[in-house]
C-alpha cells in the first residue's frame, strides 16, 4: 500500500471515529443491554414468562375480553406478540360499519397482560428494557431525527471498521501477537484498540450493515419508490410484504358464535412447532370476516421458518397460506434474517451473552480509540492551545461516555422501588442523572479520575442491583433459581458478573506505573 493510500485510509479512519464517538458509544453499550430487553422487563415488573415466542392462552378469550370494552363489528383487530413479556399488543381500527358510534371510529392501541388482563396504553406500560431498547438507536430524539442520526453513525461506522482494517492489513497478524494486557496503560490503550478491534471485527461488521439498513432504508428506498412506484410507497409495501391484505366489508352479521381457536388448532396440527404471533382479524363479526394466523416454525426445526395462513371465517376455507417448511422466499429470507442477525436470537442465551460482552468491548474500542487520538495529538510541537483543546474534546467524550455506566446502573435500581414507572419517569430520571454526572467528570478536566471512579461507582451500583431486587420484590437470587425465573435471574448475574469485574479493573488494573503518561486537566 503507498503511503498516499495509507495516509488518506488513516485520516479517515481517525476522522470517521472520533467524530461519531459518543454516538457510537451510546449506541453499542444501550445496544449490549438490549440483548436482554425482555429479561429486564421481567425482571423489573417481576413477571414469570412462562410461554415463548408466541401467543399465550386462547384467541378467542382475548376477543371475548376485549368485546365487552369495544364494539369491535366491522374492525380490524391485531393481536400481536412481539417480545417475551406478558404482555401482547392490540390494535383495533376504525369500524367500517357507517352506523357505528362516533367512538367506535377511531383507531385504538394497548396493551394487554396476558395473566392479569389489565390493559395500558404505551407511555404508561413503558419499562427500562424498552427504554435502552429505544436509547440503542436514539430514539429519544424526536421521530425521525433520532433514528436518522443513528443511521448516519451506524454508516459511517462501517467507513471507520473498514478503513480500521485496512490500516492494520499488512501487520494485522504481528500486531494482534503483540497484544500486551500487562503493559503500561498507553500501550494497552493501542495494542487493544488493534487486537479487540479485530476479534470484534465481524460482530461490528453486521451490526454497522444492519444499524444502517435498518434506520436509512426510508432514505435508500425513496429512489425507488420514486423511480419504480411514481411516489406511491403503499404499493412498495406490499410487493415488500409488509402491509395486510383488504377485504371488503359487507355489511351483514356473520351469523353464529366466532370462534378463532378451532382455525389455530387446526394450523398448528398441520404445521407441528410453528410458533403463531400474530392473528389479525378482518370486518369482524361480518359476513366477509377473515382472520389472518402469522408466526414461524421454532428455532431448531427450521431458522428462516415464516409462515401464514388466512382463512375465511363464513366456512372455515384456506384463502391463502403460506407454508413455512417450503415456501419462503428470498425476500422472506432477507428480511428475517436482517433482523435475527441484528438481535441474535437464533442462537439462544449463549449467543446473547457472547453479543452481549462483544457489544462492550466494542465500547472499549471506542473508548480506547479517543486515548490514541488525544495521546497522538499531545506532543510538544502542537501548540498549547491545540494541544489544550484536544484535552477538552477527549475529556468532554469520556466523561459522557464513561457516565452512562453508573447511571444505568443507578437506573436499575430507582425503578425497582418507584411506586410507578412510565416514559415520563424514565425520561425524568435517567436523562438529568447522567446530566449532572456528565458535567461533575467534565469540570472536575482529569480523564483518568472519571475513569476509575465511574468505573468504582457502577460497580458499586451493580453489585448493589440484586440486593435491591431482593427486598424491593423478594425476588433472592436463590428463590429465582427454585422457582424457574431464569429471566429474573439473568440480570441478577449479569450486574454480579459486571460489578466484580469493573472493580477489579478500577482496583487492580488502573494503577499507572511511574513515568507513564495520564490525561488529566486540558
Amino acid at each position: 500500500m503507498g503511503n498516499r493510500i495509507y495516509n488518506i485510509l488513516f485520516h479517515t479512519h481517525t476522522v470517521s471515529g472520533i467524530v461519531i464517538s459518543v454516538g457510537l458509544y451510546v449506541i453499542f453499550f444501550a445496544g449490549s443491554f438490549s440483548f436482554f430487553r425482555d429479561e429486564i422487563t421481567n425482571w423489573q415488573r417481576g413477571h414469570n414468562v412462562s410461554l415463548a415466542d408466541e401467543i399465550p392462552g386462547s384467541v378467542d378469550g382475548y376477543l371475548n375480553d376485549l368485546s365487552k370494552d369495544h364494539n369491535l363489528y366491522g374492525r380490524d383487530v391485531e393481536l400481536y406478540h412481539y417480545f417475551n413479556e406478558r404482555n401482547i399488543s392490540v390494535s383495533l381500527t376504525a369500524s367500517k360499519d357507517s352506523l357505528a358510534k362516533e367512538e367506535d371510529k377511531a383507531r385504538v392501541f394497548f396493551y394487554v397482560d396476558t395473566e392479569d388482563k389489565s390493559t395500558g396504553d404505551y407511555r404508561g406500560s413503558y419499562h427500562l428494557g424498552e427504554f435502552l431498547y429505544r436509547l440503542h438507536f436514539l430514539d429519544q430524539i424526536p421521530y425521525p431525527y433520532g433514528r436518522y442520526l443513528s443511521g448516519f453513525v451506524a454508516f459511517f461506522f462501517l467507513f471507520a471498521i473498514i478503513t480500521g482494517i485496512l490500516v492494520h492489513w499488512d501487520k494485522i497478524i504481528s500486531n494482534f501477537y503483540t497484544f500486551r494486557p500487562w503493559a503500561k496503560i498507553k500501550t494497552i490503550w493501542t495494542d487493544a484498540h488493534t487486537a479487540l478491534g479485530v476479534i470484534g471485527f465481524p460482530f461490528q461488521f453486521v451490526y454497522a450493515v444492519t444499524g444502517a439498513f435498518f434506520l436509512l432504508k426510508g432514505i435508500l428506498i425513496l429512489p425507488v419508490v420514486m423511480g419504480f412506484y411514481d411516489g406511491d410507497q403503499n404499493k412498495l409495501y406490499e410487493d415488500l410484504e409488509y402491509n395486510h391484505p383488504e377485504y371488503a366489508f359487507y355489511n351483514e352479521r356473520l351469523e353464529g358464535p366466532i370462534s378463532i381457536d378451532p382455525l389455530v388448532a387446526d394450523l398448528k396440527e398441520e404445521w407441528p412447532d410453528f410458533r403463531v404471533t400474530e392473528a389479525h382479524i378482518f370486518n369482524y363479526g361480518d359476513q366477509n370476516m377473515h382472520a389472518a394466523i402469522s408466526g414461524y416454525l421454532g428455532r431448531g426445526t427450521k431458522l428462516n421458518g415464516l409462515g401464514h395462513r388466512i382463512y375465511k371465517v363464513a366456512d372455515g376455507s384456506i384463502v391463502e397460506e403460506k407454508v413455512p417448511l417450503t415456501n419462503n422466499s428470498y425476500l422472506d429470507g432477507v428480511k428475517n434474517m436482517m433482523f435475527r442477525l441484528h438481535f441474535g436470537d437464533y442462537g439462544g442465551y449463549g449467543l446473547r451473552v457472547i453479543s452481549f460482552v462483544l457489544g462492550l468491548v466494542s465500547c472499549f474500542v471506542i473508548l480506547s480509540g479517543i486515548m490514541i487520538w488525544l495521546v497522538a495529538r499531545d506532543k510538544k510541537n502542537i501548540p498549547e492551545k491545540r494541544r489544550k483543546f484536544n484535552h477538552q474534546v477527549a475529556n468532554i467524550y469520556m466523561a459522557i461516555c464513561l457516565s452512562m455506566y453508573p447511571v444505568t446502573a443507578l437506573e436499575f435500581i430507582i425503578v425497582k422501588f418507584a411506586s410507578h414507572v412510565d416514559m415520563a419517569f424514565m425520561y425524568r430520571t435517567y436523562f438529568p442523572i447522567w446530566l449532572v454526572a456528565s458535567l461533575f467528570f467534565i469540570f472536575k478536566k482529569n480523564i483518568a479520575f472519571t475513569n476509575k471512579w465511574t468505573l468504582i461507582t457502577g460497580g458499586m451500583l451493580g453489585l448493589l442491583i440484586p440486593i435491591a431486587n431482593g427486598v424491593a420484590s423478594g425476588n433472592w437470587i436463590w428463590s429465582s433459581i427454585s422457582n424457574d425465573q431464569y429471566h429474573i435471574l439473568l440480570v441478577d448475574l449479569l450486574w454480579l458478573f459486571l460489578g466484580l469485574t469493573t472493580l477489579w479493573i478500577a482496583f487492580f488494573k488502573l494503577k499507572p506505573k511511574k513515568g507513564e503518561f495520564v490525561p488529566s486537566k486540558g
